[in-house]
């Protein structure tokens, strides 16, 4: 345990090499960030946000997006950008924290549960922080549903259902991709909390009525649609692009077999899932490990999973190393092995050309698939 005061020098620390960071390296960049914040004046006036002549800069969230950019816009933008920047790294504390002392209930093992996860996912959150990305803040949202989730006993029943659900809609209002929760609340039959959550989506959707009208909000909704569907198949096979499509989109050249392919591992994944939750009937808690696996399945079942969406993962490497000596010595040393491989995939470490053939065997992807192995593992044991 760290004392109060190491743990304030702890936090100086940090608090300055990010800092330095940011002046020295990330202000300048954030791209990801400024197309929002462009956004976010667009909508503040009305404006068109999907526009065909911003290119590959075209903005793909939804409006309600667009709207958490709206304050961001009346400051300057070295500014904005600082603000943000800040609300990222906030974002993953607090992550961290309410992983390890809310949803795991484990105060020592600092190194393993505080330290050793930013560690093996430095690259994915280095690259969030360098384009400027939402999806920290959103797998925040969704830790914190999920300890709603798990916390009966704390607060009264309906008010859990509701936070659950109002969380969730949030997050799947910020980016469709949360969607995946949807069909967890049916297979554990959460149905307030699907309702409550699905009420919400609706709501956070037609919040830019406000700006737009009704109608006008409407077809700002069919341009978004138009978006992604017009961007999606251009960029399936992507080196960057980590997600199961992806992967056989890599290794086959087509995109008919790829798309077969796709949705036999999905009906796999769908079984694997509904076996672990019913074996998980038994444990109070048991939507930890399951929400876990979910998000680490976010970015592979996405068409465009870009590999810093990873970082979503953090929740399913912390439960894996908490019980890091609960699997045997051979699997222990093939974790090390895995993670290693997932850390150390840098750019900078293994060259241009040996990194490029790295991302173009989808290597990274086979990486997070063993991870859900190491969980499920865990649930067939009756471990967690």
């Amino acid at each position: 345990m760290f004392s109060k005061r190491k743990a304030f020098l702890l936090i100086i620390i940090g608090f300055s090499i990010f800092l330095s960071i940011f002046f020295l390296k990330v202000k300048k960049e954030m791209i990801d960030f400024e197309v929002c914040y462009k956004a976010g004046e667009r909508v503040s006036l009305g404006e068109t946000l999907y526009r065909i002549e911003d290119g590959h800069y075209q903005f793909k969230y939804s409006p309600f997006s667009a709207l958490l950019y709206l304050p961001l816009s009346f400051f300057p933008l070295p500014v904005a950008k600082a603000i943000w920047y800040f609300i990222i790294i906030i974002s993953f504390c607090f992550i961290i924290y309410i992983a390890r002392y809310h949803l795991l209930c484990i105060k020592n093992k600092f190194f393993l549960l505080t330290v050793l996860p930013p560690l093996i996912l430095i690259k994915f959150f280095l690259r969030e922080l360098q384009l400027g990305q939402i999806n920290v803040l959103i797998t925040m949202i969704l830790i914190f549903m999920v300890w709603c989730l798990i916390s009966e006993e704390n607060v009264s029943k309906s008010s859990k259902i509701c936070w659950a659900g109002v969380l969730w809609g949030l997050a799947t209002a910020l980016k469709p991709y949360a969607l995946i929760f949807f069909f967890y609340f049916m297979i554990k039959k959460k149905w307030k909390s699907l309702n409550f959550g699905l009420v919400f989506l609706v709501f956070f959707l037609f919040i830019p009525t406000l700006f737009y009208g009704f109608n006008g909000n409407i077809k700002v909704l069919q341009e978004w649609v138009s978006t992604l569907s017009r961007s999606t198949p251009t960029l399936l096979d992507s080196q960057d692009n980590i997600s199961i499509l992806g992967f056989f989109m890599k290794w086959t050249g087509s995109q008919k077999i790829s798309f077969y392919a796709f949705f036999g591992v999905m009906i796999s994944l769908a079984i694997l899932l509904l076996i672990l939750v019913i074996k998980g009937k038994w444990k109070k808690d048991a939507p930890v490990l399951d929400c876990s696996i979910l998000l680490i399945l976010i970015p592979l079942i996405s068409p465009l999973g870009w590999d810093y969406t990873l970082l979503m993962s953090v929740l399913g490497i912390m439960i894996i190393l908490a019980h890091f000596f609960d699997y045997s010595k051979f699997w222990r040393g093939f974790l090390i092995l895995n993670l290693s491989v997932i850390a150390f995939s840098l750019y900078d470490f293994l060259g241009k050309e040996l990194y490029s053939k790295f991302m173009s065997w989808s290597v990274i992807t086979i990486n997070f698939f063993i991870l859900i192995g190491y969980l499920a593992y865990l649930r067939f044991k009756r471990i967690c």
